[in-house]
């Protein structure tokens, strides 16, 4: 007998009992009954307000967030199956805005020096074994991406990383533009120059939000529909802020030119996907410009008067951006640079190298500012009511390495735990 016929089998036995199918479905899946979680300690992190609610409650249900509080001011409904985890504390699934382990390397991204309408979906490879790693390591969110080979690589895609079906996966497609102004592209054909470089996205962005704005007066006015050019289509979610431009770019003249170019002049949601070295002396301009710093794999600076100014010590670039202002501070691993599931040490090392986690910096630079960066905030990124049920069960802070995850939830299913699963990581 195959596995779905006896499903459908033991289903109508259920029915016929008088129970109903929901009642097997597990509590805080969609169809199934509430799930009240108890925990010693919530980070909810949402990005105002109390970012960690001590003895918490969390309501789930139908794979959302119902509800969270204090156990002192709120009590489980009836029929809610309750879910103790004592000492362990729970925080939102971590996000990682600079992945390439969500499929293959095949996809050539380096044919022409930009490549607007390439799309990277045909390369996702769902519940691969790096996926997998990455769930036993906390990330439940990634956006994959092409490489840095070309001045523009094409569009990536924001993927939930433990579902076993591209459709269940997808969260937005596209999920950003990714834009390289780093040293890579200089390899490409007979060798660019940064000027090169520089001319030759201008003229792209230039096409595209032409054509976008074309689209939006014929949305707008009516009139002959505009020819239409799958090469060009991102533009018109860039120019409506539906998604935004991920930028490979590091040095400080880098890091500049690009909240320059594509955030001042083109007025497209932009944030820094490495953000190296001495770019944090941009900050200024950053924050004026509403570009977050999503910042890794290389993420230390070192001594080296008068270009990085450390007072003689090895600080890293979130001390940098933070001691400047910045608000908007997060991680990324560029896996499989740093593994996927290395995305928590990221955050830890920045903490390491100067970075003040009084105020949850670490976890909110793993959780809810790569959620606002990428314009996920009302689906994912907090403990908040109405958001997607993504949380962790973990022993301690998430930006501790010594920390481990003990459990992994997406929209309420467990997708990982070490007491049913053998510990992956």
């Amino acid at each position: 007998m195959s596995c779905s016929l006896h499903i459908r089998l033991l289903t109508l036995a259920l029915l016929g009992m008088g129970l109903s199918a929901s009642a097997q479905t597990p509590a805080g899946e969609p169809g199934g009954v509430g799930l009240a979680i108890l925990t010693h300690k919530a980070l909810v992190v949402p990005l105002e307000g109390a970012q960690v609610i001590n003895n918490a409650i969390i309501l789930v249900r139908d794979g959302r967030i119902e509800a969270v509080g204090s156990q002192a001011k709120m009590v489980a409904p009836n029929g809610y199956e309750i879910m103790d985890v004592g000492s362990n504390w729970v925080c939102p699934g971590f996000i990682d805005l600079h992945s390439h382990i969500a499929g293959s390397f095949g996809l050539n991204d380096t044919v022409y020096q930009t490549n607007p309408g390439l799309r990277i979906t045909p390369a996702v490879i769902p519940g691969n074994p790096r996926l997998k790693l990455a769930v036993a390591g906390g990330v439940s969110t990634v956006l994959f991406i092409p490489g840095s080979g070309s001045n523009m690589g094409g569009q990536g895609v924001l993927l939930k990383v433990g579902a076993e079906k591209y459709e269940d996966m997808e969260i937005r497609n596209p999920g950003s533009l990714k834009i390289a102004q780093g040293d890579n592209p200089k390899r490409w054909g007979y060798g660019m120059g940064r000027i090169m470089m520089a001319w030759n996205l201008r003229q792209d962005l230039l096409r595209g939000k032409a054509y976008a704005a074309k689209w939006q007066a014929y949305e707008r006015d009516g009139g002959v529909e505009p020819q239409r050019d799958i090469r060009l289509d991102v533009f018109r979610d860039l120019a409506t802020r539906k998604t935004q431009i991920s930028t490979h770019t590091q040095y400080y003249r880098l890091v500049l030119t690009t909240i320059i170019m594509l955030a001042r002049e083109f007025g497209f949601a932009t944030y820094i996907d490495h953000g190296s070295f001495d770019s944090y002396l941009t900050t200024p301009l950053a924050i004026e410009e509403g570009v977050a710093a999503i910042l890794g794999p290389r993420q230390v600076m070192w001594p080296r008067p008068p270009t990085y100014d450390t007072d003689g010590q090895v600080h890293g670039s979130a001390w940098g951006f933070q001691k400047l202002g910045h608000k908007r501070i997060g991680f990324n691993t560029d896996a499989p640079v740093v593994p996927e599931e290395e995305l928590s040490l990221q955050a830890a090392m920045g903490v390491r190298y100067g970075m003040d986690d009084s105020h949850a910096d670490g976890i909110r630079g793993l959780t809810c500012i790569p959620a606002v960066t990428s314009g996920l905030e009302n689906k994912i990124g907090s403990i908040v009511q109405g958001l997607d049920a993504d949380f962790l069960i973990i022993t301690g802070d998430p930006v501790d390495p010594r920390t481990s995850v003990e459990a992994v939830y997406q929209k309420g299913r467990r997708i990982y735990d070490t007491h049913t699963n053998r510990r992956r990581w």
